[in-house]
């Protein structure tokens, strides 16, 4: 009897697994097919395409930065339009209110009883792919009217919640923080993002492509290639991806390194790193991690999908003292010696 109970069990196991082989499998192909898509429009930018892949596989939202003329703003109109999301644009200015944003109460006249009534009318934000454009250019009490929606997928207007769509991420641009007229986020604002993903310039050959297909009479087509309810399968795809216990141990280290306060952390952690990453960035790091193995080919974590993702997790996480940036020290610098510094015994294990 017991017997045939371990073979029943052992038939699950191998069910599951074989089930688990094939949903990651239809991961990769519908991400394959997305990233042809956004190819017809969007020239080079591939680091920063699987970047917002893994964002929305892992349920996070994304900070893109980067000077204007990037595609940022395109690059994330075009996911939308191949994922067949809800899509909608907010363009953040000086005068942005947070109502413009969650919608408000307004009194409408009800035709049949003559009454008026307190409707709710849904702002911008009641889609399923928000992009937030140039939000650092809208003062803090703007900026935190997303902080609800960003966590809890709903919003709260006048003691009333109303929950979002599912999926649902917000897809942010910003502006490098020394031009005029931006306001940096919050702390907790930048804690909200998985991901902070610098655009850089295209190369020649990338820069020369965009002309041509921007200057001439053809004009290139995306569709829509994958619904949300199979985006919703995808992620939880990743979150069945098995976590070694040693790239938990990993992961662990490297963000709990980069804390000043905590008792282990090295001393110059302390003189370059004013403000240190939290808990969730443990999580979101994790997540990241089991997306891109996915995307890789692999059912399991490494030490590369970490090290790789470490920098758009923590690069706004971390914040540096008035001494790291006298002595010209970015945050990737900071990120890559804690890596470089992980404890022995982590390095041992992978």
């Amino acid at each position: 009897m017991a017997s045939q109970e371990s073979f029943l069990m052992t038939q699950v196991q191998e069910s599951d697994k074989l089930d688990d082989q094939e949903r990651a499998a239809r991961l990769v192909e519908v991400c394959q097919k997305v990233r042809t898509q956004v190819g017809r429009i969007v020239v080079g930018q591939d680091e920063v395409v699987e970047q917002l892949l893994i964002a929305i596989l892992a349920r996070g939202h994304c900070l893109l930065e980067g000077v204007p003329g990037l595609a940022k703003t395109l690059m994330i109109r075009s996911l939308a339009e191949t994922m067949n999301l809800g899509f909608n644009r907010i363009q953040f200015t000086p005068d942005l209110m947070p109502a413009d944003i969650t919608g408000t109460d307004i009194i409408q006249e009800n035709r049949e009883t003559g009454h008026r009534d307190l409707v709710f009318e849904k702002g911008p934000i009641f889609t399923q792919m928000l992009l937030a454009d140039e939000i650092n250019r809208t003062p803090p009490k703007t900026q935190a009217a997303l902080l609800e929606a960003m966590q809890e997928h709903e919003v709260t207007v006048g003691g009333k919640t109303y929950r979002l769509d599912e999926p649902f991420f917000v897809l942010a641009t910003q502006n490098p923080i020394e031009q005029e007229g931006t306001y940096p986020l919050p702390e907790a604002q930048r804690d909200r993002f998985l991901f902070n993903v610098i655009v850089d310039y295209p190369s020649r050959e990338q820069e020369g492509d965009i002309i041509d297909r921007t200057t001439s009479m053809v004009t290139a087509r995306i569709e829509a290639v994958v619904t949300g309810s199979e985006i919703i399968d995808c992620q939880e795809t990743v979150r069945r991806v098995p976590l070694p216990e040693h790239v938990k141990n990993l992961v662990l280290d490297l963000v709990r390194s980069a804390r000043p306060k905590d008792e282990t952390t090295a001393p110059w952690v302390r003189e370059l790193i004013d403000w240190g990453p939290g808990p969730r960035a443990c999580q979101q790091l994790v997540l990241a991690a089991k997306a891109r193995a996915l995307l890789q080919g692999r059912y399991h974590v490494t030490r590369d999908d970490v090290e790789i993702l470490a920098f758009p997790v923590l690069r706004h996480r971390i914040v540096p003292t008035f001494n790291a940036e006298a002595e010209g020290v970015s945050v990737d610098d900071l990120i890559r010696r804690l890596i470089r510094e992980l404890p022995a015994a982590s390095k041992q294990l992978l």
